[in-house]
């Protein structure tokens, strides 16, 4: 998974109703007419959202005439997971090597001079 995918996930579940829908279909394929029903939303607001959850890839739809299934792709959820993790072991490595959490170059006493709405 590239940054910019782990974005776009990052984006697609930040809204609440997207991310009680991944809730939902995580458990089971759902068809858009018994997603509807949980949420106050119209059919075009749910295919917005559907859409922003296929486009990073984190959906399958599957079409059965004039309705749309989804489901999650498990492979894409895994990936990301993996993702966060990789960046969770490098921060407990860089906090084991001592890597300091404060910068050297910033001095609070002169940039609270130079501007003393700005405090530490």
């Amino acid at each position: 998974m590239n940054n910019e995918q782990f974005t776009l996930i990052n984006k697609a579940l930040s809204d609440p109703n997207r991310l009680q829908i991944i809730q939902m279909i995580i458990q089971q394929e759902r068809c858009a007419c018994k997603l509807l029903v949980f949420f106050d939303i119209t059919q075009p607001t749910l295919s917005h959202h559907m859409r922003i959850l296929s486009d990073c890839d984190l959906v399958h739809t599957r079409k059965d005439g004039k309705w749309s299934h989804y489901s999650m792709n498990l492979k894409t959820l895994s990936d990301y997971s993996d993702f966060v993790n990789q960046i969770y072991r490098a921060s407990l490595a860089a906090a084991s090597d001592g890597v300091s959490t404060e910068s050297e170059c910033c001095e609070p006493n002169k940039i609270e001079e130079e501007n003393p709405k700005c405090s530490f």
